[in-house]
């Protein structure tokens, strides 16, 4: 035995020391290791070329048998290494960490801010924001987070671009009437800041979806504009202890709140308990907007996103910032967690 361990060896080290590939190694010693067990299972009992590896097949058989998992384990690590890691491709449309000196000079507005810098804006590179409707106050909020270098930015909607829309929705354009709203706005996002990776989601948030959806980003802003789907995106987002940024909108009016139950702020089921009856909360095609509304309120949620992002100042927690424009003003009121809230009575407790 102990001369196949040294043929073996010899082998492995000749191949080594003349450059063969590792893998050219393991055949030429598997080889010799077959040819061994091949002599064991041929020859007769007592023939001197058993006697001198050993004698029987079985130790030899056992230690094929040990080397063949070892070969598996390895292979199989392999295989899930390499799933694992991106492909070039998927590496090419990741948001690098470093900054290139077009994204230095893009951004120093940002970085000469003593609240923000380079490390805050390191944090919004790093970021991963879900924006939950690409109408009314979700095209502001789309525009200014990939102005602002936010590093991916998921956006779920399944409406197309209409012309009634143009009004306020100024992300898209006229020539994108007819497109699905994720792809227009995807394609005004990656032209103002090709640094970006663009998430688009056509379709319709529900519970089937929701959780996982939620569970890939940090923060998320809801611009919907039904209760319905802001009851699912709080609870969810309350589930996963996710930030959730939330913006309403009617005629000259918007409002404006952070919902984090996480970090002690009630949750937007806290503050509206049940949907308002048909007719009292009409929607904007029904009671209408002003045009550049939507842009105030979402673009007061993308500074928040920003916020929440990178530490700076306080954001809207256990507050809602109200705004009339058509008087030109705006206050702050104070939100408190309802105890019995079914949604977050148990977080951030």
């Amino acid at each position: 035995m102990l001369l196949v361990l040294i043929l073996a060896a010899g082998l492995w080290g000749i191949g080594y020391l003349a450059g063969v590939s590792r893998t050219a190694r393991m055949v030429s010693v598997g080889m010799l290791l077959i040819g061994v067990i091949t002599a064991h299972l041929i020859l007769p009992d007592g023939n001197p070329l058993r006697q001198a590896t050993g004698g029987s097949a079985a130790m030899w058989l056992i230690l094929a048998g040990f080397a063949a998992l070892v070969l598996l384990y390895g292979t199989v690590l392999k295989a899930l290494r390499k799933r694992a890691m991106p492909t070039p491709e998927q590496e090419s449309a990741m948001p690098s960490d470093r900054f290139s000196e077009t994204e230095l000079e893009r951004y120093a507005r940002h970085i000469v801010l003593r609240e923000l810098g380079g490390p805050g804006q390191k944090k919004l590179k790093q970021a991963r924001v879900l924006v939950i409707g690409a109408g009314g106050l979700g095209a502001p909020a789309l525009q200014y987070l990939a102005a602002a270098g936010v590093g991916t930015i998921g956006v779920i909607d399944d409406d197309v671009v209409e012309n009634a829309n143009l009004q306020r929705q100024v992300i898209h354009r006229d020539a994108d009437i007819g497109m699905p709203k994720i792809f227009s706005a995807q394609q005004a996002m990656e032209a103002q800041n090709p640094n970006i990776k663009v998430l688009p989601y056509q379709r319709r948030l529900n519970d089937e979806i929701a959780l996982d959806l939620f569970a890939d980003f940090d923060l998320i802003l809801d611009g919907t504009d039904n209760f319905d789907s802001r009851y699912l995106a709080n609870r969810t987002a309350v589930a996963l202890g996710k930030p959730l940024i939330s913006g309403a909108l009617s005629q000259w009016e918007g409002q404006l709140s952070v919902f984090d139950p996480a970090n002690g702020s009630p949750c937007y089921q806290c503050i509206f308990p049940e949907a308002p009856a048909d007719g009292l909360a009409p929607s904007c095609s029904e009671a209408g907007v002003v045009g550049p509304l939507p842009g105030v309120v979402g673009s007061m949620m993308a500074v928040e996103a920003i916020k929440i992002i990178t530490g700076a100042g306080m954001a809207l927690r256990g507050e809602m910032l109200i705004y009339d424009a058509l008087y030109g003003e705006s206050r702050k009121i104070t939100l408190s967690k309802r105890p019995d809230c079914p949604i977050c009575a148990e977080a951030g407790s």
